[in-house]
């Protein structure tokens, strides 16, 4: 998990072995919070579709943030609601009837990550955040 304010700094090793024009090309991954903006919490680059990654954010709550196959990032709670624990960044994508979504490693409930409305239970729902990419680097996921 990484802290999106946390600035970006690599070992000397790491830091010389990639040219400086490779490193600042890539998109920046931004997430709105409520009460601080935009914050950046890694590149474009960093995100594989299919995998998610946990943010924690400046006021303490955490994200899982994806991505899907056509480069479209998401953003949501981090936390499912059902259990409780910090894990759906965890969890498998896909998608049904035109829904992205994400399935909670634990109890497998479905949850959109557009909307952050569950498939499975219309009762229940997660947080979602804005999501941008803006040009330039970022900092690791």
């Amino acid at each position: 998990m990484t802290t999106a304010t946390a600035p970006l700094t690599l070992p000397e090793d790491v830091a010389t072995a990639a040219p400086a024009a490779t490193v600042a090309s890539a998109a920046t991954v931004e997430i709105r919070c409520p009460q601080q903006g935009w914050v950046a919490v890694c590149t474009l680059d960093d995100l594989t579709p299919g995998r998610g990654v946990a943010a924690l954010l400046p006021d303490g709550t955490q994200a899982a943030l994806f991505v899907d196959r056509a480069g479209q990032a998401y953003a949501i709670a981090n936390r499912d609601p059902f259990t409780g624990a910090q894990v759906l960044s965890r969890g498998l994508t896909g998608s049904a009837d035109g829904r992205t979504f994400v399935a909670s490693p634990l109890l497998k409930q479905r949850f959109d990550l557009s909307s952050g409305d569950c498939l499975d239970d219309p009762s229940v729902s997660v947080a979602t955040y804005g999501v941008r990419t803006t040009a330039g680097g970022g900092r690791d996921c």
